[in-house]
């Protein structure tokens, strides 16, 4: 039996390219899934599309509003009495020289993949805070380590969040609650569908694969702390 049996497991961006592979990898994990993201009927359409066995809690949400990530935590706590795992697998890019990047722009990589991240994470520790342990996952990619040409509003964001959650995990450390970070690289999501650059994206990894790599993060044991972690393709690899 999988140690994920019976532990409640939030996805925020369930619906996205990542999330929905965590989705499908954990639905034999025994875990109780709670997925979140903004569009019901995407959510309500992902949860009939697992195994029958699967516990599925479904919560539209969209993290840009801290209101409503209080009321997702709400209901977790209301249909669930615990929150053991959160995966923070939401956010959006942008690839645009620096001169042409707008107030909007910018306002949309910061108040999805920055400030969005910030309410989910700092909501679901105060559950976690109340059981003295928890653990909290966040995608952040390879451009929250490494610098790349086009993206200065996107690496903003992302480096914003590998600050926060660092604090936080100083933070939070006395009370169980553990935090990894992933840096991977090309992933071939729909992320890429809005990008004018040429990308080979056969060469890029699978949502299956970079699920894969998160699970086992998740299962490792209690006193382990997978910290940082970087899964990169062979065409596309930084140190």
């Amino acid at each position: 039996m999988s140690v994920l049996a019976d532990r409640v497991v939030l996805v925020v961006g369930a619906t996205g390219g990542i999330g929905q592979a965590v989705v499908e990898e954990l639905q034999g994990s025994g875990a109780q899934l709670v997925l979140a993201a903004r569009s019901s009927d995407r959510l309500q359409a992902l949860a009939g599309q697992l195994s029958p066995a699967t516990r599925v809690q479904i919560q539209p949400c969209d993290i840009t509003q801290p209101e409503q990530v209080s009321q997702l935590m709400q209901a977790i706590r209301r249909e669930q009495g615990r929150l053991d795992v959160l995966i923070n697998a939401a956010g959006a890019g942008l690839l645009k020289p620096y001169q042409k990047i707008t107030a909007t722009d910018l306002d949309q990589m910061l108040d999805l993949n920055l400030k969005g991240c910030f309410y989910t994470t700092q909501q679901a520790a105060e559950l976690m805070k109340e059981q003295q342990q928890g653990h909290i996952c966040t995608v952040v990619g390879i451009l929250g380590k490494h610098s790349m040409a086009l993206a200065s509003a996107y690496c903003a964001a992302k480096f914003g969040v590998v600050g926060f959650s660092k604090c936080m995990a100083e933070e939070l450390k006395r009370y169980g609650i553990r935090f990894s970070l992933f840096y991977f690289g090309g992933v071939d999501t729909p992320f890429w569908d809005a990008v004018s650059l040429k990308v080979d994206r056969q060469k890029l990894l699978r949502p299956a694969t970079v699920a894969r790599f998160i699970r086992a993060a998740l299962e490792t044991d209690a006193h382990a702390v997978p910290l940082e972690l970087s899964l990169m393709p062979d065409s596309h690899v930084f140190f």
